[in-house]
């Protein structure tokens, strides 16, 4: 396979803040930003490795600043690094403040992806390439955050062999 530049697998989405988009503190709900920002990661992989994808893990979501009404809100993601058959999407958001705007980064993320076969089974995926700073630093970056996923993974195994799979009322 062809290593393919970060590029390729960029979307960028850009939205606006309805009152129906926000919370009881009037800013935007982050259940839809984290909504909209598995969106647009499921697309980068996609992208990148032109197969069906299944996000495997959210891995961060930072939330930096609060999102107003009078704010557009712009998701942009792609492809920083590979393994065999996952990908790690970063995501960044910056909100903007349309009538002054201002524009500020107000949320990240990092999310990982696996990519299908035609049978459902993981199938292999392109390197990818950086080009810019900020793809070059996500990417140089991103095998200490590999590391840190997989033994984050191994806890939640460890601590899903403990967990009661009974009803609270079957005691």
């Amino acid at each position: 396979m062809k290593a393919k530049p970060c590029k390729d697998s960029r979307v960028i989405k850009t939205g606006r803040v309805f009152p129906q988009d926000t919370n009881n503190h009037n800013t935007l709900f982050g259940g839809k930003l984290m909504r909209d920002i598995d969106d647009v990661a499921s697309i980068s992989a996609a992208r990148h490795c032109r197969r069906e994808c299944v996000t495997a893990s959210t891995d961060s979501v930072d939330f930096l600043h609060p999102i107003r009404q009078t704010d557009s809100v712009c998701l942009e993601s792609h492809v920083t690094w590979t393994g065999k058959s996952s990908m790690e999407v970063f995501v960044k958001v910056i909100a903007e403040d349309l009538l002054t705007a201002d524009r500020r980064v107000a949320a990240t993320s990092f999310l990982t992806f696996v990519a299908l076969d035609e049978e459902g089974k993981p199938a292999g995926v392109p390197d990818v390439i950086p080009e810019t700073e900020e793809e070059k630093y996500l990417h140089d970056t991103a095998p200490e955050r590999s590391r840190v996923r997989k033994e984050g993974r191994k806890e939640s195994k460890k601590l899903a062999q403990i967990l009661s799979e009974l009803k609270p009322w079957d005691d």
